[in-house]
């Protein structure tokens, strides 16, 4: 006869284990699985106890808990909010934190909730994703933010967190592929470079458009001199086709480029 809360449960290969469960508010919650049944009832009465005790909070987490910090995460906003979610999350009025980690708190735009709350984000070589219809796909890609580009070049936390993801606090500082920013002498040009074997420097523009077409322009010779090689393109937006084609003739490209020959 397992304790209260706990329910016995085997392996395929035999072994025993528990499954842990609370009901509150007609919602029948997992709360996970564990080696013993006194675990599996520890868990359950920890949860009882974020349930019942409203003086309990986030930071009330003890370091010794069976119950797991994301199911404390997850009792702890429905008790507070009325809505369940899977995923570690605690609304607040504007926006919501999710908990990646007891020490790791990420915030984000109220508008983005449900999305969080049916993905759950994990992390692996220094990168925030979530899996979506088979893909895995980068925090960052949702925000504009490209998969080359370096905090404080190319895009920057205005408040200095790099956990805070809501929309105002994002700046892009450079949407186009292969453009920088140079700095020679107090002298501030675009840099603008095409990867082939190796960064070749297309040539350096007094605009960072300028420069962004000139990767457009560099793609389309080395193209023409035979490269199979698949490039992504910058999008251009807020000027004509027409002006697009004045500024892509009048750009000058390196002779390294002109020359290349795969």
């Amino acid at each position: 006869m397992s304790l209260p809360g706990s329910f016995q449960a085997t392996k395929k290969d035999g072994t025993i284990y528990y499954r842990s469960s609370i009901t509150y508010k007609n919602k029948h919650i997992s709360l996970g699985s564990f080696p013993t049944d006194e675990e599996a009832h520890a868990a359950y009465m920890q949860a009882g106890a974020v349930i019942e005790d409203t003086s309990l909070t986030i930071d009330s987490y003890p370091n010794d808990s069976v119950l797991s910090f994301e199911k404390w995460v997850v009792l702890l906003n429905f008790r507070d909010n009325n809505i369940y979610f899977n995923t570690p999350i605690y609304v607040r009025p504007k926006f919501f934190y999710y908990y990646l980690t007891r020490k790791i708190r990420l915030t984000f735009d109220i508008d983005d909730l449900f999305f969080y709350a049916s993905h759950k984000i994990s992390r692996r070589g220094g990168h925030l994703f979530v899996a979506d219809y088979g893909m895995q796909l980068t925090i960052h890609a949702r925000y504009g933010i490209k998969n080359y580009a370096v905090l404080d070049k190319d895009y920057r936390f205005i408040n200095g967190d790099i956990y805070d993801y809501r929309y105002e606090n994002i700046e892009i500082l450079n949407p186009y592929h292969g453009v920088s920013l140079s700095d020679t002498n107090g002298t501030k040009r675009y840099c603008s470079k095409l990867h082939l074997h190796g960064n070749y420097t297309i040539g350096y523009y007094e605009t960072a458009l300028e420069a962004a077409i000139a990767y457009n322009k560099a793609i389309d010779i080395v193209k023409r001199n035979g490269c199979k090689k698949n490039f992504t393109f910058n999008e251009i937006e807020g000027i004509s086709p027409s002006v697009y084609a004045n500024i892509y003739s009048k750009l000058k490209i390196s002779e390294k480029i002109m020359n290349y020959i795969p």
